[in-house]
């Protein structure tokens, strides 16, 4: 029986999925910055496109970053990213890039200004939550945090050691009732 090509099924490939207009695609995590999510109530998240140099970008596939000590800030409607250490490529020569230079984040116009009349409110701040690769371009999510206190930290820590403590103890109920 014949079935014309529209009514067939599509495949799945993220390649199609930008064809078809489709958001989405894998991301390749680079690095996490897991101190961000500890110390900061986070508000709102964001994602940015990066402006890099090309041995930035093979240092970056290389997977040897760190964000923690990263912030965003945003001077003369643009955003850039401070103090992300993208080690220099090993193979690279004089073209290398500098270790912490400032990086431009491209963002929607709306989202800047967002972000720069939000993060002027008392104890708000931008902070690089993660870099990674989605269909081959570089990308960061950026966050509008909100700093926590001491005993939010603990309450947090709290929080999720009673989460896990009563995780095991379900495992092990359900362990047990098969066991029997």
């Amino acid at each position: 029986m014949y079935v014309p090509k529209e009514s067939q099924p599509k495949q799945g490939t993220s390649a199609a999925k930008a064809r078809d207009g489709e958001k989405g695609g894998k991301r390749k995590i680079v690095a996490q910055n897991k101190k961000a999510r500890h110390d900061y109530a986070i508000v709102d998240t964001y994602e940015a496109g990066i402006v890099l140099m090309g041995t930035e970008v093979k240092s970056l596939r290389e997977g040897r970053t760190s964000l923690t000590d990263g912030f965003v800030q945003i001077d003369q409607g643009e955003a850039w990213l401070h103090n992300a250490h993208i080690p220099e490529y090993h193979q690279g020569t004089w073209t290398n890039h500098s270790v912490r230079r400032k990086r431009k984040l491209l963002l929607h116009r709306e989202e800047i200004d967002k972000l720069e009349s939000k993060s002027q409110e008392t104890g708000h701040t931008i902070v690089p939550l993660a870099l990674y690769f989605k269909d081959g371009r570089a990308k960061a999510e950026i966050a509008l945090a909100r700093g926590k206190k001491e005993y939010d930290k603990r309450q947090t820590l709290r929080e999720k050691q009673d989460r896990r403590e009563s995780d095991r103890a379900i495992a092990a109920a359900k362990r047990k009732q098969r066991g029997q």
